[in-house]
């Protein structure tokens, strides 16, 4: 198998499993309506398992471009594959998002609500506040690509590495996916979400392209940050894109603190008026 084949079946696969799971959660008269997003989380981690074990022997599966942008950045892979991989990652994400659709095909004219037949296919946050939003997605994903890298500095018994990177992508959205959906993945999130643009689903609504960003640059700054950062402090390789990254990083996180405070302190007005 190709590198590009091996890309796209495992994003295909990461993406029948996890937009799957999510759309037995939450659409009509789905047997695992209402199961909640402990089994979501565990979906995910399943799915980047069993993604894994398909084509980690072929491509490495990344079936994530944040995965792949990180590794090209620390030379753990060459940039001249990048796009190569990256469009692989898109078209099996597409074409698993549209599998997740015949499989529920008896389910979207059941479900009236639009923002859960999107939930199928794209992420979408608890609370909408593009700056705090954006930075949940770094954190998960710098916290992915430190997580893959260290897990890769250990030795573990033969074919039992995907179960422990499965166990990461659990731990990341029990323990800070609850903010956006942790996208963590720009072509988990953008794949399938063209694909519900283009479904002829019943009363879908919008794909809600305003926020679609979020989960692309997100993952791809926190990933690359994730990268560098381990090598820096792991390995002590301290390179001027990690010091610019640092900069970058800090800069927004306190841009988005400071405009979370601001809003508390006009609501806080707001109440304190009213009570006058």
């Amino acid at each position: 198998m190709s590198e590009f084949a091996a890309e796209v079946i495992g994003t295909m696969i990461l993406i029948i499993f996890g937009g799957g799971v999510v759309g037995g959660v939450v659409l009509k008269d789905s047997k695992a309506e209402g199961a909640g997003w402990v089994v979501i989380t565990i979906g995910w981690g399943l799915a980047v398992t069993m993604a894994v074990y398909a084509v980690g022997n072929f491509s490495g599966a990344h079936i994530n471009p944040a995965v792949t942008l990180g590794f090209a950045a620390v030379g753990e892979f060459e940039w001249a594959k990048v796009p190569l991989y990256i469009t692989a990652q898109m078209i099996g994400a597409f074409i698993g998002g549209a599998i997740v659709f015949f499989n529920y095909l008896a389910h979207w004219d059941k479900t009236t609500d639009p923002g859960l037949k999107l939930a199928v296919f794209s992420t979408d946050p608890a609370v909408r506040s593009p700056f705090s939003n954006l930075v949940s997605e770094m954190v998960g994903t710098f916290v992915l690509l430190m997580g893959l890298l260290f897990i890769g500095a250990n030795e573990f018994t033969d074919g039992l590495n995907p179960l422990i990177v499965g166990a990461l992508i659990v731990a990341i959205g029990m323990s800070l996916g609850g903010a956006t959906g942790y996208a963590i993945n720009p072509a988990r999130d953008l794949g399938p979400r063209i694909a519900h643009a283009l479904l002829p689903i019943p009363g879908k609504g919008g794909s809600d392209w305003g926020y679609a960003w979020i989960p692309i640059v997100g993952p791809i700054l926190g990933g690359i940050y994730g990268a560098v950062f381990y090598r820096a402090l792991f390995i002590g390789e301290y390179t001027v894109l990690f010091w610019v990254l640092s900069v970058l990083m800090a800069v927004i996180l306190v841009g988005a603190a400071s405009s979370e405070l601001k809003k508390g302190e006009t609501k806080a007005d707001q109440i304190e008026e009213k009570v006058v």
